[in-house]
């Protein structure tokens, strides 16, 4: 096998529905199951950082850091599915997404500050 830091996300998402197919669980995998899952797994994210303050979700412990990874990472299988199932291109939509951003968002009147884009035309 390929050295999964050197496969694409084209790569994995084709490796995540060969997995999904061979355990026939692509009949569980609707857009709606998966986005539900992908709901579940952000809060599973969330929790790891409940209660803590700015400077300690910035200091995670090496055992904290791998489990928020793996959330991280079960989050990724999930986009991707959904990707998958939608016919979505999730990186092609990533880019479009941050041209868009671009846009929205133009440095000169938003550096520096934190607010949601229609804040920004008042």
């Amino acid at each position: 096998m390929t050295d999964p830091k050197l496969q694409s996300l084209a790569d994995l998402s084709d490796q995540l529905a060969e997995f999904a197919k061979v355990r026939n669980w692509e009949q569980f995998h609707s857009p709606k199951n998966i986005s539900m899952a992908l709901a579940g797994e952000v809060g599973e994210l969330l929790e790891h950082f409940q209660w803590l303050t700015e400077t300690q979700s910035h200091d995670l412990s090496m055992e904290k850091k791998e489990a928020v990874a793996l959330e991280m990472a079960d989050i990724l299988i999930y986009l991707l599915r959904l990707g998958e199932r939608l016919e979505v291109d999730v990186l092609d939509a990533a880019y479009r997404k941050m041209a868009i951003n671009e846009q929205r968002y133009p440095v000169e009147k938003v550096k520096g500050q934190a607010k949601r884009a229609a804040e920004y035309h008042e």
